[in-house]
């Protein structure tokens, strides 16, 4: 239960949700459109989701299942950021964490979508805006994986 599903699997799974979101709704897939009308809702003060809202409350309700079903949360921290701050240094761990999630939050509204959004629906439907987007998610993600590997 604890195995992470393999790609042979998930990834025509998704391809999948992809197409008949598409095909049934007329909808994109991407969790920063399910994630703005969840807190656009809220904030008026109304539980009337779309199919982005809904698709938010399946995550968080399948991520709450499938801890409940495996046994409580399997959760070892935050790699790299973990093993390298102790102690006090936890404090500047949270910090970085913070201000990424700040950052790619920003990122995404301003790309119009995050990289399940882009990545996913907008390079399927040949978006040119989601093809360079997620090129430049990918190519940022080489070049910070090859800095924090040159520094730690």
């Amino acid at each position: 239960m604890h195995q992470q599903l393999a790609w042979y699997v998930g990834g025509p799974v998704v391809g999948l949700c992809v197409v008949a979101l598409r095909w049934l709704l007329n909808e994109r897939l991407g969790i920063t459109g399910a994630w703005s009308d969840v807190v656009e809702r809220l904030s008026r003060r109304s539980l009337a989701f779309d199919t982005r809202g809904w698709l938010l409350v399946g995550l968080l309700i399948g991520a709450v299942a499938f801890t409940l079903v495996a046994g409580g949360p399997d959760f070892h921290g935050y790699g790299w950021l973990t093993r390298t701050f102790h102690g006090a240094g936890q404090i500047v761990a949270v910090a970085i964490l913070l201000v990424a999630g700040v950052l790619i939050g920003y990122g995404a509204k301003t790309a119009g979508g995050c990289t399940s959004g882009n990545g996913l629906s907008g390079t399927s439907m040949f978006s040119q805006s989601a093809l360079v987007a997620t090129a430049t998610f990918f190519s940022t993600a080489i070049a910070v994986s090859f800095v924090v590997e040159a520094l730690t």
